[in-house]
């Protein structure tokens, strides 16, 4: 995975900006010796947001880029002028992106639409300037608010990638085979476990210029959900797809108990995943003449859709766009009922966080400090504050 450009997983460290301080600023003009308070107010710092975009398909551009920050908002000044506000950065992710707190583990939001925005971080408040705060007993108050502080946070993005059909089988299943026969991806294919190894999509091509998204994800072997193989890594991209296709190879020893296996596996990950609805394609039958199917068929698992495959011959392959598009357009099943609204994305545990993060190769501390920025901004109210001379004011 260190050569890939696919990047699902990372850790960032972001920090919006600080509020500009309000100005204690007193009128000083000609002709008028008691212009009284004139000091304007600090500029908002700048906020952190996330914001979809599907011209993304990775995190790769964050990968090296661990530290963002927001602009700190102006300070104000004389003529009840505003500071300025701080810049806000925009964190584009792609769609399907998840965020937890790095420290925690507590989910935080789900970026599903393009351009959807979300505030990760406000930027601090600016403060006001002492023009606010005359009144008929305390025509010129000598003071005003400080901005609020910057705040700071540790995040784990996770991509969970969106589409119409995800294939899970065991390693050498024939999943990325099939993904090259009924579509344009050219997934590596090789006879050995594992060789996929990072999830691919493809568009599939349907009756009357139609089509659908299928999604590869590498094999999954007993003990996935308990983080062995490379399951563990790739489980969360089966999260985001509307349908579920199982394959297995027609050479098992038996059928039934290696798809349970893998159901079982799905549902220790995620038990909201049994919901999704599911369709059996049994590969690899280019050896395989009737009387056998046939006999095969007798020990398959019921209530759920089944068809017999070759990819290499072409057997079943219509048939079996058929029944995915036929399983996609009912109503239940359709893409946008797993959206962010069905999903229940759970809090990470944190006591395998660390373990997490380890696996994934993000246990480095990326906290950023800025040693001349560093300033006690704690926010308090005007009523806390004692008046005092202002040196400038004297000029």
């Amino acid at each position: 995975m260190a050569e890939s450009n696919f990047v699902d997983y990372v850790k960032i460290y972001c920090r919006s900006g600080k509020g500009g301080r309000g100005s204690a600023h007193m009128r000083r003009e000609k002709y008028i010796p008691n212009g009284g308070p004139d000091g304007g107010d600090g500029g908002r710092g700048g906020h952190v947001i996330l914001r979809g975009n599907r011209n993304y398909w990775t995190l790769l551009h964050l990968k090296y880029d661990r530290h963002v920050f927001a602009g700190h908002g102006g300070n104000g000044s004389r003529n009840r002028s505003f500071g300025k506000d701080g810049a806000d950065k925009v964190i584009e992710v792609p769609c399907g992106t998840v965020v937890y707190n790095a420290e925690t583990g507590e989910y935080i939001c789900d970026i599903t639409e393009h351009e959807q925005e979300v505030i990760l971080l406000k930027g601090g408040r600016g403060g006001l300037g002492n023009w606010h705060f005359k009144t008929a007993t305390r025509q010129a108050p000598r003071f005003a608010q400080p901005g609020e502080p910057m705040r700071e946070l540790t995040v784990i993005l996770e991509l969970k990638l969106l589409a119409d059909v995800g294939l899970v089988g065991f390693p050498n299943a024939g999943k990325s085979t099939l993904l090259s026969v009924v579509s344009s991806a050219r997934p590596k294919i090789a006879n050995y476990p594992f060789t996929t190894l990072e999830p691919n999509l493809g568009i599939v091509s349907y009756r009357d210029g139609k089509s659908f998204v299928m999604a590869d994800i590498p094999g999954i072997i007993e003990g996935a959900s308990a983080g062995k193989g490379l399951g563990l890594r790739f489980l969360r991209h089966i999260e985001r797809n509307s349908l579920l296709l199982f394959m297995v190879p027609g050479d098992t020893d038996d059928i039934r108990k290696e798809y349970e296996i893998l159901l079982n596996e799905l549902a220790t990950f995620n038990p909201e995943m049994l919901d999704k609805q599911r369709v059996l394609a049994i590969t690899k039958c280019d050896m395989l003449d009737e009387e056998l199917i046939s006999m095969l068929s007798e020990n398959l698992p019921e209530n759920i859709p089944h068809v017999f495959i070759s990819s290499l011959t072409g057997l079943g392959i219509q048939q079996l766009k058929d029944i995915l598009w036929t399983e996609l357009n009912k109503e239940s099943n359709k893409l946008e009922s797993v959206s962010s609204e069905k999903i229940v994305h759970r809090n990470k545990d944190i006591k395998l966080l660390q373990t997490e993060l380890e696996a994934m190769g993000e246990d480095e501390d990326i906290t950023y400090v800025d040693e001349d920025e560093i300033e006690d901004l704690d926010y308090e109210y005007e009523d806390d504050y004692e008046e005092e001379d202002w040196d400038d004011d004297k000029k």
